[in-house]
């Protein structure tokens, strides 16, 4: 029990650390076409964000000196998750019935 709470803080590292990966990954598999549709940033912008990001979830961790810079990048990397991603799949997907 003692060390609950590194392996706690282990998991919540790597998924953070997995959700930029799929983040930067999917940003990097739209149509550049569908962010303008989408009325969001252009693709590049999503690329450095989520790029950015996902370098700042590998080079600090939660528990460190740099864990405002890591916290930072979960923050965009989950902005683009949680907003851009649906509107992207929306907008492709096309009107539903």
């Amino acid at each position: 029990m003692e060390y609950l709470d590194f392996w706690v803080l282990f998991f919540v590292h790597y998924a953070g650390l997995f959700t930029g990966v799929f983040a930067f990954a999917h940003a990097l598999s739209q149509r550049a076409d569908a962010y303008t549709a989408a009325e969001r940033l252009t693709k590049p912008a999503w690329l450095g964000i989520t790029g950015g990001g996902t370098f700042a979830l590998l080079l600090f961790h939660l528990y460190g000196a740099g864990g405002m810079f890591w916290l930072a990048g979960l923050v965009a990397v989950t902005v683009y998750i949680v907003d851009v991603r649906p509107r992207l799949i929306e907008v492709q997907r096309g009107p539903r019935w």
